[in-house]
């Protein structure tokens, strides 16, 4: 049994499950931001552009008869089949979907404006004789001071 439990402390404490447990709490109350942005401001204007649609009444009665609205076959404790519900879902995805993507190329933008330029490698202009220690050009094949004759390397 302390062989399971220090397992199970073992994986909790990993680094990733931690950050995927951070993630899923971000998510669940950025998923709050969203849905009332879809539900209070973006479905409105769509209904108002639709001409007063509501897509949460849009569905179809499974028993055959006919309901004025969602909320009156419920109460009827009728089958329905919702899909002004979906509907409103995919937009609701869309919109989510969308705002990560933002969000994420705001966030790399950033990072990228902070990141340190990589220094540029600039190859040696100079070597050192062996014989006399002086430096000398790279590309010498005989040193200046000494006048030793240098391998080509």
């Amino acid at each position: 049994m302390k062989n399971i439990i220090n397992e199970f402390k073992e994986f909790i404490m990993r680094g990733n499950v931690l950050d995927m447990a951070v993630g899923v709490i971000i998510g669940g109350a950025f998923q709050k931001i969203i849905g009332s942005l879809v539900n209070d401001v973006i479905m409105p204007v769509i209904s108002l552009v639709t001409g007063g649609v509501d897509f949460s009444n849009w569905f179809i009665a499974l028993d055959g008869h006919h309901y004025a609205s969602l909320a009156e076959a419920q109460t009827a404790k009728a089958a329905t089949l919702n899909y002004g519900t979906f509907i409103t879902q995919v937009i609701n995805f869309l919109i989510m979907a969308f705002v990560i993507f933002m969000m994420v190329k705001i966030m790399n933008t950033l990072a990228n404006k902070v990141k340190k330029p990589v220094e540029e490698v600039v190859e040696p202009e100079t070597k050192v004789c062996p014989y006399c220690m002086s430096e000398i050009d790279i590309h010498a094949t005989r040193c200046p001071h000494c006048t030793s004759k240098l391998s080509e390397s």
